[in-house]
């Protein structure tokens, strides 16, 4: 399990909103923090990776819980600049 120093909560957001919420978020952490991005947008598993590629942050992983009624993924992203 990765560890995370912030948590952003968007589930019942759909693209692009996780990724705009993500975005405003990690400008507010420090050099190397974790951000864990909660969502039940399934578009997080390619918009994510696409994101962190694009900004130079480092996607650290990526989990799925299917244990709930609806999936909830949860992205971790590493501010690298």
């Amino acid at each position: 399990m990765i560890q995370a120093d912030v948590k952003l909560d968007t589930l019942g957001y759909f693209c692009p909103m996780p990724i705009i919420m993500t975005s405003k978020k990690i400008k507010e952490l420090q050099l190397g923090q974790v951000l864990e991005v909660v969502s039940d947008d399934e578009g997080i598993k390619k918009d994510m990776p696409a994101w962190c590629q694009t900004t130079g942050h480092e996607m650290v992983g990526l989990e799925e819980d299917a244990d709930q009624a609806k999936r909830v993924y949860k992205a971790f992203v590493r501010k690298a600049k």
